[in-house]
């Protein structure tokens, strides 16, 4: 098992002094985060992308050529990128310049997106977001394969042998396709061959695993390999203590903070209380053996093979939030990788080489 950890860059008070610090030192909190996540053994450092408040999260492209630049050997990656909202000409700029930066370090984690300002900011629709995201992907995809693109575009103007550069270093790079709530999103990975990442952090794990049926259902309905199939799964948390009572005491003011936040921005509050958020949600609050029995027990719903935890201390104490972290690497990483296999390929960047390999249509259009 592979593991990420993962950031928005939610930019909110603290829930301990209700102070919100400035949004510089948010940021080098952020790229702090990347720094240890290497330093203690993450295959994987994710940023968001969400374009209104309490997010930081704008150009993910900035903030992980900056990670870029401080690392050298975890991996990259976005999570999401909202392809719904971008044009699918500058994305790919962007993202093969970073891939460059990089090194080949670089996954995508593709979505539409979620939240009404950011649609509304972008002039986006309930009704062509989907399309939109399967359009913008479609193009984005043809780009990174192709030197030259026709393509008759709904929502961009038509591309006409176009040529983007520069020229991708990975050949072709990893996209991931981010799934929460809808159909849509799985079949568009199953279509392609590529692998899905369930969001897996608002709900209990019923809905997640369901979707996730849908997209190995429809997987071998495009005719791929079973065996080729990869799916990631996020947490809702994040505390690991020596015991489970130090872990709900460490965690009660986070999770307040929380569940106040939820209730003042009109949002449905699935879990009530800690107690019930810790045994029913993704979230990993507990001792080592609690959060390594409750992994298995959602790898037999999910079949996951990567991990994403939050990087943030998202109000615990600095301190606090690293000791967990550590002790997450030390005591309960081991025994996951140990008992549940890797995705089914290599963990490195995608050259030429493994190009050649890769069968012909999934240089140009999916299967029908």
């Amino acid at each position: 098992m592979k593991f990420l950890a993962i950031t928005l860059i939610v930019h909110r008070p603290d829930p301990v002094t209700g102070v919100l610090g400035p949004t510089h030192e948010r940021f080098r909190e952020v790229l702090d985060n990347a720094v240890l996540a290497e330093e203690l053994g993450f295959d994987g450092f994710g940023v968001g992308e969400r374009h209104e408040r309490p997010f930081l999260s704008s150009a993910p492209t900035v903030v992980l050529s900056h990670v870029a630049a401080l690392t050298r050997r975890i991996r990259l990656f976005t999570a999401v990128t909202t392809l719904s909202l971008l044009d699918p000409v500058r994305a790919y700029e962007d993202y093969a310049t970073l891939d460059h930066l990089s090194e080949g370090r670089l996954d995508l984690i593709i979505g539409k997106g979620n939240g009404t300002a950011q649609r509304e900011l972008f002039h986006v629709t309930p009704e062509d977001q989907w399309d939109r995201n399967a359009e913008s992907y479609e193009v984005f995809r043809r780009l990174w394969r192709q030197d030259r693109v026709t393509a008759d575009t709904r929502f961009r103007p038509p591309l006409k042998d176009a040529e983007a550069w520069p020229r991708p270093y990975q050949r072709p790079v990893r996209v991931w396709h981010g799934s929460a709530t809808s159909e849509e999103s799985v079949d568009l990975a199953a279509r392609y061959g590529d692998p899905l990442f369930s969001a897996n952090v608002t709900h209990p794990v019923e809905p997640y695993a369901e979707l996730v049926r849908h997209y190995r259902e429809r997987w071998e309905h495009y005719g791929h390999d079973p065996a080729a199939i990869a799916v990631g799964a996020g947490s809702a948390g994040l505390l690991v203590a020596r015991t489970s009572q130090e872990a709900l005491t460490a965690y009660r003011p986070v999770f307040e903070s929380n569940l106040a936040f939820q209730r003042s921005a009109g949002l449905p509050v699935v879990f009530e209380t800690l107690e019930d958020f810790a045994a029913r949600s993704s979230a990993l609050i507990g001792s080592p053996e609690q959060v390594i029995d409750k992994v298995h027990r959602y790898h037999e719903r999910l079949g996951h093979t990567v991990l994403h935890v939050t990087a943030d201390a998202g109000g615990l104490p600095a301190a606090r939030h690293r000791a967990s972290l550590e002790l997450f690497q030390s005591a309960v990483a081991p025994a996951l990788r140990r008992d549940i296999p890797d995705p089914p390929f290599p963990w490195a960047p995608v050259l030429p080489a493994d190009a050649a390999r890769t069968p012909a249509w999934a240089w140009t259009s999916p299967p029908p």
